[in-house]
């Protein structure tokens, strides 16, 4: 019996120890590093608050915070509302289905290295979007879509959502493929319509999907970094620099680790607000 009472803690004993070494030892290491002047070549030294203070006098930090921000509001809603419409799509009862699922999937798995390229080319001044849009008769001159400071940081939000729609579609189809079709068959005894299955059915047994997939989208847009480093690297002018980026720039470009550590603390507070902004307005009353 007293073996059997150990036992769980047993089962929970790896995981455990996987996330105090890679997650909550890294973590507390970074909170003390923010507090200290490290270059990764000296001994740290404790200096207090000096980086946060130079942090929140520091323009660049706030433009990076408010280029994050921008990110966070336009993609977060686009990312939680267009997948459940592709899961829509998906979900019928037709032959060959799996296919389109397949295609709809593809942007998730490419390299972001190749999707990065391949959209570097459709924005150039020369490029696909803009001769479309020429021959269209929407512009009279191309546009720079990466080099211009007022359109840099939306065109990247493109290949964010982009990249994004298939893996939480994949989300929504597993939210859909749940409910019990004995509620559509109720719903239709009762005489609702396919848009009141829809708003009376389908939707509020989403909710708890779309609670997942609202923290998980504002988690991924405010550190998002891969598609900014390979398609503007910051710029132009810094237009496109969020914070995941400027933390970076400051720890391996100029080899600050403790200002950059303290940037990654703001960081990990404002995730952290807004992870429970999202529980508070999404899960008041659903159980993810």
């Amino acid at each position: 019996m007293k073996n059997k009472k150990w036992t769980p803690y047993l089962f929970l004993l790896p995981g455990s120890a996987i996330l105090l070494l890679f997650i909550f030892y890294p973590m507390l290491q970074a909170i003390w590093l923010s507090f200290t002047q490290y270059n990764m070549v000296t001994e740290a030294s404790f200096i207090g608050t000096e980086n946060y203070e130079e942090l929140f006098n520091d323009e660049l930090f706030w433009n990076a915070l408010k280029n994050t921000i921008i990110y966070l509001v336009v993609v977060v809603p686009a990312l939680v509302v267009v997948p459940i419409f592709l899961a829509v799509l998906v979900n019928q009862r037709l032959k060959g289905i799996g296919i389109f699922r397949s295609i709809y999937y593809i942007p998730v798995v490419t390299s972001l290295v190749v999707a990065g390229i391949a959209w570097d080319w459709v924005y150039k001044e020369n490029g696909l979007l803009n001769y479309l849009l020429d021959i269209l008769g929407v512009i009279s001159e191309p546009i720079g879509w990466l080099t211009s400071t007022n359109t840099a940081i939306f065109a990247v939000m493109v290949v964010t959502v982009w990249k994004g729609l298939g893996y939480y579609m994949i989300i929504y189809l597993a939210g859909l493929q749940s409910i019990p079709e004995d509620l559509y068959e109720a719903a239709e005894i009762d005489g609702a319509n396919w848009w009141q299955k829809i708003t009376k059915v389908t939707i509020p047994m989403l909710l708890p999907f779309v609670l997942i997939v609202s923290i998980m989208s504002s988690i991924a847009a405010m550190k998002v970094f891969e598609e900014i480093y390979v398609m503007t690297g910051g710029g132009p002018l810094h237009s496109s620099e969020t914070l995941v980026f400027y933390i970076y720039q400051q720890a391996f470009d100029n080899l600050n680790m403790g200002y950059a550590s303290a940037a990654g603390v703001i960081l990990f507070l404002i995730t952290l607000v807004f992870s429970l902004i999202n529980l508070k307005i999404l899960g008041k009353d659903n159980k993810a």
